[in-house]
């Protein structure tokens, strides 16, 4: 619940709350607080009870901290019903960015070399052909515009 108080944060909060309430009223204080926090986990865990009778036997395994997506994500995750580590362990991040930059600065790769790569949407200048993305800019005459790519902006 506090692990992200640190010592001097404490210490300050125990001088604040001794100059607050001072030194004969702090006890008190303190009993008052530790009794309603205790009170209100008693009408959280009764309310979670009440929840699992309604529910009925088909939820005997349902934990509240499964509704946290993150918590339920973890779950499933660690069950692999779905058989995500091979998929995971059968894509190798680094070997397709390599290859994506090959092919966008017009490098060869082992991967592109055995398999040619066409352009997804080739755009038309005014030879009516398509750009080569990947040929570095040509020097062009002032008049004349560069290539425009709408499909790449």
């Amino acid at each position: 619940m506090f692990n992200d108080i640190g010592p001097l944060e404490l210490v300050t909060l125990v001088v604040l709350a001794v100059l607050i309430f001072g030194p004969e009223k702090l006890p008190k204080v303190i009993q008052d607080v530790t009794r309603t926090i205790r009170k209100i986990r008693d009408f959280s865990e009764s309310a979670k009870q009440d929840i699992r009778q309604e529910l009925g036997p088909e939820f005997k395994d349902f934990e509240f901290e499964d509704l946290n997506p993150k918590t339920y994500l973890r779950k499933q995750l660690e069950n692999d019903e779905l058989g995500l580590k091979e998929i995971r362990n059968g894509f190798d991040l680094k070997k397709e960015m390599a290859e994506v930059s090959d092919a966008v600065h017009g490098r060869e790769s082992e991967a592109s070399a055995a398999a040619s790569v066409a352009p997804a949407s080739p755009s038309l200048v005014k030879g009516g052909g398509p750009v080569d993305m990947t040929k570095k800019r040509q020097n062009l005459d002032p008049s004349e515009r560069p290539p425009f790519d709408a499909d790449a902006t």
